[in-house]
């Protein structure tokens, strides 16, 4: 199967894998399970970090890439199919927009959402997928 990394998700995996559900360790531990992280997600770190929002122990928001793709991970670059059609997903549900943008790439790409954001889940009437 096809899976999206949610922001928090990400940070989990590499900082606090104790926080993650049994099912998505299962899931990232899977040689069948094609996971991928949003570039979109290194944004939201990077920016989150630079406000101080953000506490990645003594991580900075650079090593989330390396850390991705030596955990098998590919990226997922935001493309400008993806990009240009955002105005379709609607914010009924959730008002953050890197949310929603994951939530529409999800939707574009046809991935399962990695996610334990309940407001995430309510975009199942769209068709979104979510597991956690």
């Amino acid at each position: 199967m096809r899976y999206l990394l949610d922001t928090h998700a990400l940070i989990w995996t590499i900082t606090e894998p104790e926080k993650l559900s049994e099912s998505v360790r299962e899931i990232l531990t899977t040689r069948e399970s094609d996971v991928v992280v949003s570039t979109i997600s290194f944004w939201e770190i990077a920016l989150k970090f630079s406000l101080g929002k953000l506490d990645i122990n003594s991580l900075k928001p650079e090593d989330f890439h390396k850390a991705s793709e030596d955990l098998g991970f590919g990226i997922l670059d935001l493309v400008s199919e993806t990009s240009s059609s955002y105005y379709q997903l609607t914010a009924t549900y959730h008002k953050d927009p890197f949310d929603r943008m994951l939530i529409w790439q999800a939707l574009c790409h046809k991935y399962t959402l990695i996610s334990d954001d309940e407001n995430i889940r309510k975009y199942a009437s769209d068709g979104l997928k979510v597991v956690w």
